[in-house]
């Protein structure tokens, strides 16, 4: 560390030769990383937009997919703050779709074997993903409920539902839940529900209301829930490693992709393309309570509640394919609660994107990390380049 504290040349200088390497290799066409510490930002763009595209950019754009839910739960904890939802409040008066729910006798109950919910869905339960719908562990998918998420086009995987939000409620409606409100934590539905929610109670898109309510006040100027046509020359291409060919192919391409116009449906749980300073921007507020240096977008106490862990040890059976022995979950991302790598220090919080990207904020150490990658994930398992990035940024921000 240098004698302000702050991460200095040289250690950068080595960050970038790591991540470079991760370039020249092709493990990726290229990436954008940032490491701020106290306040002091260093970012920079390696590689192309494309294996053959023109050179990255600091401001280039990336479709940053489950980095969504932190900023979709802090929608929802505007509304929050604002009195206008109630943490444990039923959501059946905006959502009357989810009313009178029937929860599985077991997870591997045919659809029909069902008993009545012990009580109502809440917003704390959309926002830690204890709501009952969600992602089923089991690989590979053989469970009724897993055949019946996938008939309701509700399967997970790279490819996001595109309904409208009505008929994405109408689908969610129709299923049974796999677990009791409140009872087990599973991964994602919670967001995409959510977003739903938030644009119903505020009477507007649920984008309109995050340009208004976070992007707007935050100077988040390129984050929404696609790219325009006048920022298609800054947009990167999306790989996927086809294993049959033995290399990676384009998945989402820039100008005719999924992410090129606006979207049928304004995903809370994977929808948002951003650039580094701008997630630095929502990183920042969450770093400093909701104040100081950031636009008091949320209360300390809402980012408090947002990144305290709401798992308890008797669902990591559960978890453990997507957070691991060290994560917990808040509400709209992971929450370090011990240590199984250098890295993992107690109360560091943020989240990972399956396109490619990866995120972490310690108030503690005051610092953040942000790493922007467009080749989808193999595998929950972090990437080699994620790995890398994390283990030299704490190397760096130690000395």
């Amino acid at each position: 560390m240098t004698s302000e504290g702050r991460i200095s040349k040289a250690g950068f200088d080595r960050l970038r030769g790591v991540m470079a390497g991760h370039v020249e290799r092709g493990d990726v066409p290229g990436l954008v990383m940032l490491v701020s510490h106290h306040g002091e930002v260093h970012a920079e763009g390696i590689g192309r937009l494309a294996f053959e595209g023109s050179s990255m950019l600091r401001d280039s754009l990336f479709r940053i997919t489950s980095m969504t839910k932190p900023v979709t739960a802090a929608a929802a904890m505007v509304l929050v703050e604002e009195g206008r939802l109630k943490l444990d409040d039923p959501v059946d008066p905006w959502l009357p779709e989810l009313a009178n729910r029937k929860v599985l006798l077991r997870s591997d109950a045919l659809v029909h074997q069902t008993v009545p919910a012990r009580r109502a869905i809440t917003l704390r339960d959309l926002l830690n993903f204890h709501c009952g719908y969600g992602m089923i562990p089991v690989f590979p998918e053989r469970l009724p409920i897993q055949r019946a998420y996938a008939e309701a086009g509700l399967a997970p995987g790279p490819v996001f539902p595109s309904f409208p939000p009505d008929d994405l409620m109408r689908r969610y409606g129709s299923l049974p839940l796999v677990y009791q409100p409140g009872e087990r934590w599973l991964y994602n539905a919670g967001s995409e529900i959510l977003g739903v929610l938030i644009a119903r109670v505020a009477g507007k898109t649920f984008g309109e209301f995050l340009n208004e309510r976070i992007f707007a006040p935050l100077g988040m100027k390129d984050t929404a829930f696609y790219a325009p046509k006048d920022k298609h020359y800054r947009f990167t291409s999306a790989y996927m490693y086809d294993s049959a060919a033995r290399q990676l192919k384009v998945f989402d391409p820039p100008v005719t992709g999924r992410f090129s116009n606006p979207p049928v449906f304004e995903n809370g749980a994977a929808g948002l393309v951003s650039t580094a300073d701008d997630f630095n921007a929502f990183a920042r507020m969450m770093l400093d309570a909701g104040g100081a240096g950031s636009p008091r977008v949320l209360s300390r106490e809402s980012i408090s509640l947002m990144t305290t862990n709401t798992i308890v040890p008797d669902e990591k059976r559960e978890s453990q394919l997507f957070l691991g022995s060290a994560r917990g979950w808040g509400f709209g991302l992971s929450v370090f609660t011990g240590i199984d790598d250098p890295n993992a220090a107690p109360g560091r919080f943020g989240w990972d994107g399956g396109y490619g990207t990866t995120w972490y904020s310690d108030r503690n150490a005051q610092l953040t990390g942000i790493l922007l990658t467009q080749r989808v994930m193999d595998s929950p398992t972090p990437p080699a380049v994620f790995s890398d990035f994390w283990t030299t940024v704490g190397e760096i921000a130690a000395k």
